[in-house]
């Protein structure tokens, strides 16, 4: 498990981009037949990819948790973004089509992961937080989630929201998960932008086309930067930071919070008038 510390608002003004790369682009998350995970101290955020392909998958322990399994003390979101899949939490097996989302609360102690199909695999990409209470596992899909049609073809950023866990939602202590679908010709996701200095945010771009990229835009609201981010790779974004991107073509990208507030309405605009 990677181990990646904060930077402030004023280191990160002065990086170029291999240290912004470094510190705040997550690669390599999805890799055949193997866990991935990144532990972030913004928030102790855990971010994960996780691609069975020929063998199931058990959700490891490690050492930097001090913990006796990994759901002792957190709790964990999982979105399938492959091909159809079980995940297995303490003897209880939960099905996951592409889109459905499998929340877990703290105490599970073995979980492992499978895919129906090696041709297709399953590809799980989850975000775990520390947990002070448990809350029931709950699976939702896809068409349960009241899917959010938002945006217009006139500003290239017509898009459908899922909503997952969250206060309305599936129940957490802390995380808050979804994802965005772009539709095609709309590139454009989170703009107008905006921050929420009361929890940190994650980003996953799947379903990125091979020769496409999406931009990421990050930092200050007065001093941006950008990271050039290819398909399934995340991004850390402080809660200092604004997070919004445009592809060259359309794509789809999971967004997961945790910190002080889960609250999903809770941000700080940032005008696109103001964007420096």
């Amino acid at each position: 498990m990677e181990i990646r510390f904060q930077n402030s608002p004023k280191e990160t003004s002065a990086m170029n981009t291999a240290s912004l790369r470094e510190n705040f682009l997550v690669q390599h998350l999805v890799k055949d037949d193997s866990i991935q995970l990144v532990y972030s101290h913004y928030d102790r955020v855990i971010i994960g990819g996780v691609k069975p392909v020929n063998e199931k998958l058990v959700l490891p322990n490690h050492p930097e948790l001090r913990a006796d399994f990994f759901l002792q003390r957190r709790e964990i979101g999982i979105i399938n973004v492959g091909g159809a899949g079980s995940i297995s939490a303490d003897g209880e097996t939960f099905e996951l089509n592409k889109l459905d989302c499998l929340y877990l609360g703290k105490g599970m102690k073995e979980v492992s992961f499978s895919s129906n199909n090696a041709d297709d695999p399953a590809i799980y990409y989850l975000l775990s937080a520390p947990a002070h209470m448990n809350y029931p596992n709950r699976l939702l899909n896809k068409e349960e989630a009241s899917p959010a049609v938002m945006g217009a073809q006139e500003t290239s950023n017509h898009r459908t929201i899922y909503k997952y866990i969250h206060d309305a939602g599936i129940q957490s202590c802390q995380l808050v998960m979804g994802l965005t679908v772009l539709s095609e010709g709309s590139v454009w996701n989170t703009m107008p932008a905006h921050t929420h200095t009361r929890r940190m945010e994650a980003y996953f771009y799947f379903d990125v086309k091979p020769d496409q990229r999406v931009v990421h835009f990050m930092g200050e609201p007065k001093e941006t930067r950008h990271l050039i981010t290819n398909n399934h790779e995340a991004i850390i974004s402080p809660p200092w930071s604004i997070h919004s991107g445009c592809g060259t073509a359309d794509y789809a990208f999971i967004w997961g919070m945790a910190g002080e507030n889960y609250t999903y309405t809770d941000m700080d605009p940032a005008p696109i008038t103001e964007l420096l």
